[in-house]
């Protein structure tokens, strides 16, 4: 079967599926379920209102118990189990990860990571969103800074390899050591500790443009009457800016450094990419992978702990979101 066809047929499942569910379950509802005729006419279509949100919901609420709330809970049971599956070890996978000096440093990076980069990437994206607003060529300033943005992480990586590059020719760092006067070229990816930060860097790169684009938008939002009022009484760009326009957008602020931080916390390409996590340079994504194919207990007791990370961070995002609604 042509695959074009294949598609078409796909869709047409899915949306007569989706139209003939909420059409015939609306149907059961108030035909037999919830009769709308007799003496309990009104009370019926008063249950029947109450009931029928609930079947708009069951769809998705189905598809994110079965592709979310069920790997979870299972995930849970699976780390409790050793290399076999038969063997039966408790919390033992916890302990091991926990008495892990590779675990700790990986937990450390993840710790570095999740501080460095949302703040950078939002630091800088900020000064961008303010810098290019007032430019003429400010929206050509901002395709190109949020131009990463459409690079794949393993593309960044292997851009920013040759920036890093142990050769003058190549690398952009030791060309301009070799310009200095430095002769020895030195592969910034093997020195302990700030490796890490070069790593950084990179994503850094990339969400800058998510950042400017998101804060470009929220300084825009501004009334202008509290900046006139500023201006009035005397106070100058650095004041305007850091005590007028920043408090005003803290908000959002908020919410580009929490999505950046929950992106750092599943970061895997870029460290896998740059060094495979040699050279004190493991987070736990890419340690979980070390134990993927050798200890499916161990591994799925890394993935757990690192949705243990993410989930407070999700849950405040969304807290924070819900009382911006209000």
């Amino acid at each position: 079967m042509p695959v074009i066809l294949q598609g078409i047929i796909t869709i047409l499942i899915g949306v007569g599926g989706c139209v003939a569910y909420f059409y015939f379950s609306n149907l059961l509802l108030d035909k037999v379920i919830f009769p709308a005729k007799g003496e309990k006419a009104g009370q019926n279509i008063n249950r029947a209102n109450q009931v029928r949100p609930w079947l708009f919901l069951f769809p998705a609420v189905f598809v994110l118990g079965l592709y979310l709330v069920y790997p979870v809970i299972g995930s849970f049971f699976r780390s409790l189990y050793g290399r076999n599956p038969d063997e039966f070890v408790g919390l033992g996978n916890y302990a091991s990860l926990i008495a892990s000096e590779d675990f700790r440093i990986s937990f450390f990076n993840n710790f570095l990571w999740a501080i460095v980069v949302p703040a950078g990437a939002t630091f800088f994206g900020l000064m961008a969103a303010q810098l290019t607003d007032k430019l003429s060529w400010g929206n050509l300033a901002k395709s190109l800074i949020f131009m990463p943005m459409a690079i794949s992480f393993v593309g960044a990586s292997l851009i920013w390899k040759f920036v890093y590059a142990n050769d003058a020719d190549i690398g952009l760092i030791n060309a301009i050591r070799a310009s200095l006067g430095f002769t020895d070229p030195v592969d910034v990816l093997q020195i302990p500790f700030w490796n890490n930060f070069f790593l950084m860097i990179i994503l850094i790169w990339i969400q800058t443009g998510f950042a400017m684009v998101i804060l470009s938008a929220a300084l825009r939002g501004i009334p202008e009457e509290t900046i006139e009022a500023a201006i009035l009484d005397g106070a100058n760009p650095w004041q305007l800016f850091f005590q007028i326009k920043v408090p005003q957008i803290m908000a959002t602020i908020v919410v580009v450094w929490t999505t950046i931080t929950i992106l750092v916390l599943k970061v895997f390409d870029i460290v896998y990419t740059m060094t495979g996590g040699n050279f004190g340079t493991e987070i736990l994504p890419s340690y979980m992978m070390d134990f993927m194919f050798r200890d499916d207990g161990r591994a799925t007791a890394i993935a757990f702990v690192i949705m243990l990370i993410v989930l407070p961070v999700m849950i405040w995002n969304i807290v924070q979101a819900r009382k911006e609604m209000r």
